[in-house]
């Protein structure tokens, strides 16, 4: 029996691997600090579709879920795009399917579609264009229709809604099970048990929630704000991997954690010997209809183009 290789032995392996295969490696800041620690670039839906575009690697892991390697080989046909939990999925992705979405369309004709990157290849190419928490008010903004269908994250969506009151967003019913679950009752217990920090929230929250908020943004926007901030305290309303970064980079301030339930399963999937078995493998390889894929890219690539 082969013996099982420790931390510093895969770790070693990986970079092995990584030289052999012209590979890079990307992490979600919801991944585990292994996982993190070992990736070439860390960061939100938005940074890694960007830097995925752009790589020139032939070879992309992509630590994270379903979704998010999907939308790597949306951009980047010609890559072999890995993902290394093949169950890494994302329960708010399939809350919408392209059939559902096509008779929502039925409905209201004149509308523009709008989906949050947390949606499949097969639901990205029946919208109009993409958003990402960070660019979704910058993008239904760029929007000439008045009437806007967002899915699948109501809770996004009505974010987004109260910062462009001029459009009228028709919501889908659709959440994020680990920020939705979280409850007012929660943001207050913890603002009033550290009155001086300064209360972050994800805007896949509920209104409920980010109505207490001291700051409201996406990964990246949160990580960016707490850099900038004076403040030495802070309330992380997301999902736990951010806090790694946000540790990293600031080692004089402390930051606690709103809920104990703000761990994503799908997330935690990901492991140093996933990383490993994917790229020795060369597992899970996604694999896209290219007709999908054609009318998948138009509505990243419109995202993308949004400034």
């Amino acid at each position: 029996m082969e013996r099982a290789m420790d931390k510093t032995q895969l770790i070693s392996e990986i970079a092995r691997l990584k030289q052999e295969r012209n590979a890079v490696i990307v992490a979600h800041n919801y991944q585990i600090d292994d996982v993190q620690e070992i990736a070439d670039m860390v960061g939100d839906s938005l940074a890694l579709s960007r830097y995925c575009a752009g790589t020139d690697k032939d070879v992309i892991v992509f630590c994270g879920v379903h979704f998010m390697a999907e939308s790597a080989k949306i951009l980047s046909p010609d890559k072999t795009v890995l993902l290394p939990e093949k169950y890494a999925g994302c329960p708010m992705a399939d809350m919408v399917t392209s059939d559902a979405l096509r008779a929502k369309k039925l409905e209201h004709p004149d509308a523009a579609v709008v989906c949050y990157i947390n949606s499949s290849a097969e639901v990205k190419a029946e919208c109009d264009v993409c958003c990402t928490s960070s660019n979704a008010v910058e993008v239904i903004r760029s929007i000439p229709q008045h009437d806007i269908i967002f899915v699948p994250d109501c809770n996004l969506g009505s974010y987004v809604a109260k910062m462009v009151p001029d459009k009228n967003i028709i919501l889908w019913d659709g959440f994020c099970v680990t920020h939705h679950k979280i409850r007012a009752e929660e943001a207050i217990k913890i603002r009033a048990l550290y009155p001086d920090a300064v209360f972050m929230v994800h805007p896949e929250c509920r209104e409920e929630v980010i109505e207490l908020a001291d700051f409201v943004g996406s990964t990246k926007q949160i990580i960016d704000y707490s850099a900038q901030s004076d403040a030495k305290e802070f309330i992380v309303g997301t999902e736990m991997g951010i806090l790694y970064t946000l540790k990293k980079n600031n080692p004089d301030k402390i930051f606690y954690l709103m809920s104990p339930g703000l761990v994503c399963p799908n997330m935690k999937k990901t492991t140093l010997n996933s990383v490993y078995n994917s790229l020795l493998n060369m597992e899970e390889q996604i694999e896209l209809d290219e007709e999908i894929r054609l009318r998948a890219y138009s509505s990243l690539d419109k995202m993308l183009k949004v400034k």
